[in-house]
């Protein structure tokens, strides 16, 4: 009997340690930096040899660096609806056969029907923003503060919409004559700049566009430090045309794309800072990733996806694949090559929060929490490379075969044409990540196997109306 005391002491403690568990894992907070057009090869610590990215490398190393991370789709909007929804966009409606994206003119934007990240924690008790890019849909029934955010700071969509030119992507003389200028003005585009539901700013000072949703990240830490909070923070750059502030342009040895790059890797260290300051770095996730691959057609102006094929557009390696950097919390460190995608955070997080998956729908996206937290294995093995409603080309662990190839955006001319493949073209993306040497007859095992998949993915796809395809006119 006189023992009794002692273990329940023992019990008690082993409780208060449970509980302080469970409540570093409750509380969790979420940033996610979502690039815009940055490359696979953009950054120092993905092998660029010139843009200077101290920040973002350093998060690599004290955190988990992804060599075969992808975005969703290989363009802006659908890329946006996957990471946000976790699930593929041609569920949605987000994924277009001719429209590619959401423009001024868009009649419609992100169903109401899909469900959120930022929705789902809200319903956890979550203070949630969205900074930057939304390019969702820009009518207020579409805007962020109606899909769960609390608060909204940003340009709807892409920054080189509405040109003063007219047509939604200006001729490649029009982005010479604004970087040849001494200071680049940005009045040359008509985007609003909104904070909630108002335009504030219109066009938007792009020149400042940067430091300023870094400077509203940054706040929102600040008022909810004592609270759970999420913060999607999208930027606009470095998607052309390309915009530096005074403090940045021309520091960079790689131009003003390595500028653009530098500056945002400034503001995640603002970022970085204030959560130290308030010593929440043990209990804040910050994943960093890009939206597609380099828009290649404006050169110097774009930037690289390295030893990748290709870029932004393609089902082609350069075109999906992008850098991914997880840190904080209790994240293992270490290099991953396992497979991992943009769908897959919103499952991740929901999983690290002890939260049900959802279930009354198909959700595309896996949890990587294991291999996060205790560097096991990916549960993810396929990945769907969609153009056009169409699915252009899956990955199976290490294999990647191309049922159709297609350039885009005439780059370099006459490289559009459409060419449905009478024999599948395979690649052993370990061995050969630039998908140079077709292995598909020395394979014909691998060929069925994929094509089982994507017979059993088209038998549970049921895709509703492209809703890209409609405009304001109509």
């Amino acid at each position: 009997m006189k023992s009794l005391p002692l273990v329940l002491l023992f019990f008690s403690l082993f409780l208060d340690l449970s509980c302080d568990k469970a409540k570093t894992d409750s509380k969790l907070n979420f940033i996610i930096v979502f690039v815009d057009d940055m490359g696979y090869g953009d950054l120092g610590v993905y092998g660029h040899p010139t843009i200077k990215t101290p920040i973002l490398d350093q998060m690599a190393t004290e955190g988990q660096k992804w060599t075969q991370f992808y975005s969703a789709a290989s363009v802006c909007t659908p890329s946006r609806a996957a990471l946000l929804t976790g699930r593929l966009p041609i569920r949605n409606g987000l994924m277009g056969s001719q429209v590619r994206v959401f423009f001024p003119d868009s009649q419609y934007g992100i169903p109401t029907s899909e469900i959120t990240i930022a929705e789902k924690l809200k319903e956890n008790g979550y203070k949630t923003a969205a900074i930057g890019k939304w390019h969702l849909g820009h009518k207020k029934q579409y805007l962020p503060l109606q899909h769960g955010f609390d608060y909204y700071y940003g340009i709807p969509y892409s920054n080189d919409m509405e040109n003063i030119n007219g047509g939604a992507i200006p001729v490649k003389d029009h982005y010479w004559k604004i970087y040849d200028s001494e200071k680049p003005v940005s009045d040359n585009y008509k985007v609003p700049l909104l904070e909630n539901n108002e335009i504030i700013e219109r066009p938007a000072d792009q020149t400042t566009i940067t430091k300023r949703y870094t400077d509203k990240a940054v706040d929102f830490i600040r008022k909810n430090k004592d609270e759970n909070f999420f913060i999607y923070l999208a930027h606009n750059l470095p998607h052309t045309p390309l915009y530096a502030s005074d403090e940045y342009r021309g520091r960079s040895k790689r131009g003003l794309y390595g500028d653009v790059v530098e500056e945002i890797d400034h503001g995640v260290g603002l970022i970085m800072e204030e959560l130290k300051k308030n010593s929440l770095e043990k209990n804040t996730i910050v994943v960093f990733t890009s939206d597609n691959g380099p828009w290649l057609p404006f050169e110097q102006h774009s930037g690289s996806a390295g030893l990748l094929r290709n870029g932004k557009g393609t089902s082609w390696e350069g075109g999906h694949r992008v850098p991914g950097i997880f840190w904080g919390g209790p994240i293992k460190k270490g290099m991953v090559d396992e497979l991992g995608s943009t769908l897959d955070i919103f499952p991740t997080i929901l999983e690290m929060l002890g939260v049900e998956n959802i279930k009354d729908r198909i959700m595309d996206g896996v949890s990587l929490k294991n291999t996060l937290y205790h560097g096991k294995p990916s549960k993810r093995e396929k990945i769907f490379y969609y153009r056009s409603r169409e699915i252009y080309a899956v990955r199976y662990k290490q294999y990647k075969a191309h049922y159709i190839t297609q350039g885009v955006y005439n780059y370099p001319p006459g490289s559009n044409k459409k060419i449905i493949l009478k024999e599948p073209l395979l690649y052993n993306l370990d061995v050969d990540p630039s998908e140079r040497y077709n292995i598909a007859d020395e394979n014909p095992d691998i060929l069925r196997r994929i094509k089982t998949i994507v017979d059993e993915h088209k038998g549970n796809l049921d895709p509703p109306d492209d809703l890209l395809q409609y405009r304001e006119s109509d």
